[in-house]
């Protein structure tokens, strides 16, 4: 969660071909191999004989990279190890999140209750994997290699899709891994060495997501050498958050962050977390969020911070903006089938 929610606000977008991923031949091979096709050949390496017995698919997120209608997510208390208050979050939206945010510090293990939770509500999990203990240095150097590999052996066991944003608003100053102790080279060493970690051990149902806070608040850092490259991201999730004091549109929160991005990547972008802080304006808010997502193609849907937490980022925080949440959330663009995009 962010450290500068009153300052911060973030976009990007992005347009991912239809059937792309962010893994290697490898890792692409293994879901020919599971589909009973040959995998592409590789000089010098002979094929084992097919087993006799097919093995479980893995699961293919390509479908929901790009889906045709757009992510309503949420971040509350609690969620996914209990889904209490996303039920509440439903109510009081008139229609249930199919996608939903938690955190989880460095160390911890892949929780995979809690991503069975959601994918069970036909929500898409999603895991902000915050490296609190160990540096981006610690992290690209490989001491934490047998960490991440068992980490991405339980997502490949599991077999759900999930996405996962590693070191998120790496650039700002508020986190230990942001700017003031971390340069855009040690976080773009970790976040690959992470994600191939990932792809050697096969755990293809993880969609990357890079996640910087939009740049309102730290206007001198470039984004651009925090890319880890094309391969490494499927989708761009930018963070930040309408305040009482600071842009109030949403073409002045995330435009000057979605203008840097689209110079280097088209890769579709999701509002990975956002709220309003409470107040007048915040039904204006509301409104804006949404209009500014519809308009935008290129921008695949939104969490919410539902939490009361430094301001009440609630969209039951007044009654006005509980109804202009739920009159907006009506929208037919906003919502779908995960299991089935």
């Amino acid at each position: 969660m962010s450290r500068c929610r009153a300052l911060a606000a973030v976009l990007l977008a992005g347009a991912l071909l239809t059937g792309c991923s962010t893994f290697s031949e490898q890792g692409r091979d293994e879901y020919r191999r599971a589909q009973g096709e040959a995998a592409k050949p590789s000089l010098g390496v002979t094929e084992a004989p097919a087993e006799a017995t097919k093995p479980e698919l893995p699961y293919d997120v390509r479908p929901l990279l790009q889906p045709s209608k757009k992510y309503l997510g949420v971040a509350a208390v609690g969620a996914p190890a209990s889904m209490k208050n996303v039920d509440a979050f439903a109510k009081a939206a008139g229609k249930k999140p199919n996608l939903v945010e938690f955190y989880s510090a460095w160390g911890d293990q892949y929780e995979t209750a809690a991503v069975r939770n959601a994918w069970n509500y036909k929500a898409l999990p999603f895991i902000a994997w915050e490296p609190y203990d160990k540096t981006l240095k610690q992290i690209a150097s490989g001491s934490q290699d047998a960490y991440i590999r068992d980490y991405a052996r339980s997502v490949k066991e599991l077999n759900l899709p999930v996405a996962i944003s590693f070191a998120h608003e790496m650039n700002g100053f508020w986190y230990v891994w942001g700017t003031k102790k971390a340069t855009a080279a040690q976080f773009v060493a970790a976040y690959r060495h992470v994600h191939d970690l990932f792809d050697q051990e096969g755990a293809t149902q993880v969609i990357w997501v890079w996640s910087p806070n939009v740049i309102n608040p730290v206007p001198n850092v470039r984004l651009k050498p925090y890319w880890p490259g094309e391969e490494y991201v499927d989708w761009v999730g930018v963070i930040g958050y309408f305040a009482r004091y600071g842009p109030s549109t949403y073409r002045t929160l995330y435009g000057p962050t979605a203008s840097q991005i689209r110079a280097f990547t088209k890769k579709p972008m999701i509002i990975a977390e956002t709220a309003a802080e409470a107040g007048e304006r915040k039904p204006a808010d509301i409104t804006n969020l949404f209009q500014g997502l519809a308009a935008h193609n290129d921008v695949i849907g939104f969490v919410w911070f539902d939490i009361d937490k430094e301001a009440d980022w609630r969209i039951t925080s007044g009654p006005a903006s509980a109804r202009t949440f739920r009159e907006q959330a009506a929208d037919p663009r906003f919502g779908f089938d995960v299991t089935t995009p």
